[in-house]
C-alpha cells in the first residue's frame, strides 16, 4: 500500500502552524495545572481534591484556549480575506478561499484546546496512579516533557534542539520556583 493509494480523508500531515498550537496549548496545560497541582497539593491530603482542582482548570484551560484561538483566528483570516476582496471588487462569501479559512480557523482552535487538555494531564496523571510521591513525579515528569515539547520547537524553528529543550526546562523550573517561593505550595 502506498501513499497515494490511501483515501484524502485518511491523510493528515501535521502543519507547522500545527506545531505551533501544539507548543502553545501543551506549554499553557502543563504549567497552570502545574501551578494548581502544587498549590492545591500542600492544603489538601486527599488526591481526590488535587485531582478534581486540576481537572476543573484543564476543562477550563481548553475550553478558553480554543475559543480565545477561534476568536483570535476568526478576525486574522476574516481580516485576510476583507484584504483581498478590496482588490477584486467582489465578496468571497461561499468560495473556496472562505471555506478554507474556516477550515484553518477550527483546525487551529481544535488543537490549541486539544493541546492544552492533553498537556494539562501531564502533572494530574501521577495523581491518578500513585498513592505515593505523585508531587514529585508529577514536577519530573512536567519538566520532562517540557523538554520534548523543546526538541520538538527546535525542530520546527530548524535551531538547536537542545537550547530549545533547555529554555523550556528553565521556564517550567522558573514556574515551579515562583509558585514556591510565593508560599503557594
Amino acid at each position: 500500500m502506498n501513499y497515494k493509494s490511501i483515501p484524502k480523508f485518511k491523510r493528515f500531515k501535521l502543519k507547522t502552524e500545527h506545531g505551533r498550537y501544539i507548543i502553545l496549548g501543551s506549554i499553557d496545560g502543563i504549567l497552570a495545572i502545574l501551578g494548581v497541582v502544587i498549590g492545591t497539593s500542600h492544603v489538601a491530603n486527599d488526591p481526590a481534591i488535587v485531582i478534581n482542582a486540576a481537572l476543573g482548570g484543564a476543562v477550563a484551560l481548553a475550553l478558553t484556549n480554543g475559543v480565545g484561538s477561534y476568536l483570535a483566528e476568526s478576525a486574522v483570516e476574516f481580516g485576510k480575506l476583507a484584504e483581498l476582496e478590496k482588490p477584486l471588487l467582489r465578496s468571497l462569501n461561499r468560495t473556496k478561499i472562505e471555506e478554507e479559512a474556516k477550515k484553518k480557523i477550527w483546525s487551529d482552535s481544535i488543537f490549541h484546546g486539544g493541546a492544552s487538555f492533553c498537556g494539562s494531564l501531564v502533572p494530574i496523571l501521577p495523581f491518578l496512579l500513585l498513592d505515593e510521591y505523585a508531587l514529585e513525579i508529577a514536577v519530573v515528569m512536567s519538566i520532562a516533557v517540557l523538554s520534548i515539547l523543546g526538541v520538538y520547537s527546535g525542530k520546527l524553528a530548524k535551531q538547536s534542539m537542545i537550547k530549545h529543550s533547555v529554555r523550556m526546562v528553565g521556564l517550567g523550573i522558573m514556574i515551579v520556583a515562583a509558585v514556591t517561593i510565593l508560599g503557594l505550595e
